[in-house]
């Protein structure tokens, strides 16, 4: 089927009023922001009101995850190959769980989306248009909720139950031995690019530095103000590109 044609059949089905749209809703921040907490409450609130919800999360595909994994464990990621490797992971998922769910009209929870790749991946140095190619054709959230902390809050958090791990504290791009510094100096390049991602991409900031249930009765409020946004036309082509690989099923 053509292009043209696949385009227009995404654009009909998602713009359909008869049906409850699929919406994908990505919660972004970073480590020791309180994102998953506040996932999990929105979740469980969610199917209260009775909406249909699948969740994905970062790093999970189940054919990407091991290779991530084994790789890691022997310190073996270049940034160009961890930038690589998390990208498929996330395509696999968008394949697999995300178009799928929202074809179907249900909402997705997203615990972190291509924003956590890009953030990373500049902060190791690399180029963002050259990290934004690897998520082509992009999908775009319907909402996202960026929950902001500053350095010092993020690493008190994190610190406090555990070390961070190799990656996780950049000691791979920051050359320190220690992981607790090493994380100090990482996080905080990894927080200027989601500020600058806010600004560009328009996300919802959450004050994650607020209570748990002030952030939880602030999401709601504004899930509702924004839930009836319009499908955005900018997913016409990852749309288009996933009805090709579903052969008709769709």
């Amino acid at each position: 089927m053509a292009a043209a044609t696949l385009g227009r059949k995404a654009r009909k089905h998602f713009t359909d009023p008869s049906r409850r749209r699929g919406l994908l809703v990505a919660f972004e921040g970073p480590d020791g922001s309180g994102k998953t907490t506040q996932r999990k409450l929105f979740k469980t609130w969610l199917k209260s009101e009775g909406y249909d919800v699948v969740t994905t999360r970062w790093n999970s595909s189940k054919l990407i995850k091991p290779i991530i994994k084994s790789r890691k464990a022997v310190r073996a990621l270049s940034p160009e190959e961890f930038s690589l490797l998390h990208a498929a992971d996330f395509r696999h998922r968008v394949e697999q769980v995300i178009l799928p769910a929202l074809w179907d009209g249900k909402l997705v929870i997203a615990d972190r989306f291509l924003f956590t790749g890009l953030a990373r991946d500049v902060a190791r140095g690399l180029d963002l248009d050259w990290v934004l190619r690897l998520y082509q054709p992009l999908i775009w959230p319907d909402i996202v909720f960026y929950f902001s902390v500053t350095p010092a809050t993020s690493k008190q958090r994190v610190t406090a139950t555990r070390t961070p791990g190799f990656y996780e504290a950049g000691q791979d791009v920051t050359a320190h031995a220690d992981p607790v510094e090493s994380y100090k100096q990482f996080i905080e390049r990894i927080i200027r690019e989601y500020e600058s991602l806010a600004l560009i991409f328009n996300f919802i900031t959450i004050n994650a530095e607020q209570s748990i249930g002030d952030q939880h009765l602030e999401i709601r409020k504004l899930f509702r103000e924004s839930e009836k946004r319009q499908w955005s036309h900018w997913n016409v082509d990852a749309v288009a590109d996933w009805l090709v690989s579903a052969r008709g099923d769709r």
